[in-house]
Formats: structure tokens, C-alpha cells, sequence
């Protein structure tokens, strides 16, 4: 057994400091890791301007490529009869009153930016046809992957945009979600609301850019200060 002039003595308790220096070293060291490896994470994510406010919407340079029709547009459709309680339009899977009011709202702010040099498509859902005959004033032809809301969206998408012209695509939530997810978008950014946009710009290589997410509500106000 040791004797308690053993147990307390210096160079004991010196090998005691070392150890624990050690360990808290390894601890630091292990926690800098991790700080650093979520830095660059966060840096390699992609977050999404709010485009309803004016400073942001000019510094995304939406408005110079609209006009050079370098810009794909994405809309969900407006309100769902089915998980709303205002009266519907008319078929139970299609978009309430209130949705077709808020499709007109995002049609006028579209007329605004320009749609002579754009190609609009919506999903043949029923809610998506609706919401993209009010936003246009008129039928707009569908097609199949836009409610098909799996990874080759992004593909299609992109597929189908011609050069100088924009593209406008009426379709859901999940279409987006998937477009946002390939982009590397922030989980807890990728909610879209009814009726609202997500902007990106699309260089001459095909090469994707998110600009930023316009609202329903904020149509009119934003756009309605371009021309002062």
C-alpha cells in the first residue's frame, strides 16, 4: 500500500497536471473540429433573400436578368380547397376563391416584370391549372414532370429553359423543395408559401442561381416601387 507521503508527492501530481492538460487539450482541439467543420458547412449552404424587400430585391439583380430572360420562375399553386376554410372555386381539388384573387395579384406583378419573352407551364393538377390560368388570363398548357416533385426536377427544369427567354412553371411545394435541396438550401428555408415565387437566374452554361423568394403578399407593394 502507499504511504501518504507517496500519494502526495510532486511528481505525482505533476504526471496528474500533464494528464489533465492533455485531456483538456484533446477536448479543445475536438471542439475546434467541429466548430470548423460546421463553419464550412454553413458556408457551402445556400440561404434565400426575401425578395419583398427592396434593398435585397435590387442587389439580387433580378430585374436586369428578367430583362435578358435568363431567369426561371417557380410558383406554387394558390390556396387548396382542402385544407382551407373559405369557399372554393369550384372543383374540391382545385384552389379557393381567396387563391384565384392571389394568382391575379402574382399575374399583374408578372405583367410588370414582362412576360412577352417567357414560356409558362403548369402541372396538369388541377389546383396548379387554376392558379396558372389566373395568374395568365388563360389556359396555360401542362406537363407531367411538373407534378412529379422527384430528384430529376431540377434537370427538367433546367432542360427546358430556352435562352432569352424566361420560364415560368406553375407547380408545388415538393417541386420546389427539390429544385431548393439540389441547390443546397437551408432545410428551414425551404417552405413555400401559396402562391409564391422563387426566383433563379440561369447563365449561359446552364449553370443555376438562386435569387431569392418573392411572397404573395408583397407583389404589389415591391413591384409598384420599380416604377417610381
Amino acid at each position: 500500500m502507499l504511504s501518504s507521503n507517496t500519494l502526495g508527492h510532486p511528481a505525482i501530481h505533476a504526471r496528474r497536471k500533464r494528464r489533465l492538460s492533455r485531456k483538456a487539450l484533446g477536448a479543445a482541439l475536438g471542439l475546434c473540429m467541429v466548430v470548423a467543420a460546421l463553419t464550412t458547412w454553413l458556408a457551402t449552404r445556400t440561404h434565400i433573400v426575401d425578395l419583398g424587400n427592396e434593398q435585397q430585391l435590387s442587389d439580387s439583380g433580378l430585374l436586369q436578368d428578367w430583362a435578358e430572360g435568363a431567369v426561371i420562375v417557380m410558383i406554387r399553386h394558390a390556396e387548396r380547397c382542402d385544407s382551407a376554410p373559405g369557399p372554393c372555386l369550384d372543383d374540391p381539388t382545385g384552389i379557393t376563391v381567396a387563391g384565384t384573387q392571389a394568382a391575379t395579384r402574382v399575374g399583374q406583378g408578372l405583367h410588370t416584370l414582362g412576360l412577352s419573352n417567357a414560356d409558362v407551364l403548369s402541372s396538369p393538377k388541377v389546383r396548379t391549372r387554376q392558379t396558372a390560368h389566373f395568374i395568365l388570363g388563360q389556359a396555360v398548357p401542362s406537363a407531367a414532370w411538373l407534378e412529379s416533385c422527384d430528384n430529376p426536377f431540377a434537370d427538367e427544369a433546367l432542360a427546358r429553359k430556352r435562352p432569352g427567354h424566361n420560364l415560368v412553371l406553375v407547380t408545388h411545394n415538393g417541386c420546389i423543395d427539390h429544385f431548393q435541396r439540389q441547390q443546397r438550401v437551408v432545410g428551414g428555408e425551404r417552405e413555400s408559401g401559396y402562391a409564391s415565387a422563387l426566383f433563379v437566374s440561369v447563365d449561359g452554361n446552364g449553370n443555376a442561381r438562386i435569387l431569392g423568394r418573392l411572397n404573395e403578399p408583397d407583389w404589389q407593394r415591391v413591384l409598384a416601387s420599380i416604377g417610381k
